[in-house]
């Protein structure tokens, strides 16, 4: 309110020296100053009556408002470039900050990556693992896509993370396999834990997990190893397309069928050295033929009489 009363007197050139060295210090003074001097020479069209004091106050105040508006308007552009600015701060941090590592490999490629805890990892063709090294120490997890041989060290706790489940161990040998609508867990020598939706199982050496086509079982092995790290494919009792879609992976080629039933079961297997053989392994107990038409194009059919 002294503030009010300043201006009010202030208008009406009734100031003592001392109130006008006061009013002369307010932050407002060089605005209303402004606004005086500048009516000097305004020409009303009409007369009219002088504003009195409190209609002046009222179109100061609404003056002020429109003022902080403009300048937020006028600020805004700015606050946008800030906010995305940020933005990509954080994702810049998120990224190159990060210590994830990823291995993979190629069609008809397989390679033996060693891990952080000395943890051994064998890709089959067409895989890939990611993990972070920086919290290996303490938290050893990855996540697998294709097919891979584990041999753990031993120590803390080793998870495998699949789009269809996880497999947990402490220091073991074991398989895990994901590929579409397969996932196959073969435990090699010491115990492993497999889940998968509300399927949990503990495995002992020579146990198999495997869920195909959304269906659950179990078998018993008799290998010290998986036959693909040796360059050998083997099957029990899968659909043939499955076993051709290996095929597919580790020849880099592509394959049609002309009038197969590729939902057939097929139990075998196949070398990793030589197309031609590969072919006649898989097709020849299922009565079928295959013609190579170029280095990578295969087309499997029925035998004619």
């Amino acid at each position: 309110m002294i503030e009010d009363d300043l201006l009010k007197k202030w208008l009406n050139e009734d100031l003592t020296d001392a109130e006008q060295d006061a009013f002369s210090k307010q932050d407002d003074y060089e605005i209303n100053r402004t606004i005086i001097n500048r009516a000097k020479y305004f020409k009303a069209s009409q007369f009219s009556s002088g504003h009195d004091f409190e209609t002046f106050k009222k179109a100061y105040e609404n003056k002020s408002v429109k003022t902080r508006k403009t300048t937020f308007h006028l600020i805004r552009p700015f606050l946008k470039i800030a906010s995305v600015l940020v933005i990509c701060l954080a994702v810049y941090f998120t990224i190159f900050n990060s210590n994830t590592i990823e291995e993979f490999t190629l069609a008809s490629e397989k390679i033996t990556i060693s891990l952080p805890d000395l943890s051994k990892v064998t890709l089959n063709a067409d895989s890939k693992i990611t993990y972070d090294a920086d919290i290996w120490s303490h938290k050893r997890r990855l996540k697998l896509t294709g097919e891979a041989y584990f041999k753990v060290a031993k120590g803390k706790t080793f998870d495998v993370i699949t789009q269809t489940g996880m497999v947990t161990v402490v220091g073991t040998e074991f398989n895990v396999k994901q590929r579409d609508n397969y996932f196959e867990v073969k435990c090699y020598e010491g115990i492993v834990k497999v889940t998968s939706d509300t399927i949990t199982r503990q495995l002992l050496a020579g146990d198999t997990y495997r869920i195909l086509n959304n269906k659950f079982s179990q078998d018993k092995i008799l290998d010290v190893e998986p036959e693909w790290t040796t360059n050998k494919s083997s099957f029990k009792s899968i659909p043939f397309a499955e076993v051709v879609n290996e095929l597919e992976r580790q020849y880099n080629i592509k394959v049609t069928f002309k009038t197969i039933d590729s939902t057939r079961v097929f139990s075998g297997a196949f070398m990793h050295n030589n197309l031609e053989s590969a072919l006649s392994a898989i097709t020849q107990p299922m009565n079928l033929a295959f013609v190579i038409s170029s280095p990578n194009q295969v087309l499997i059919h029925g035998k004619t009489n």
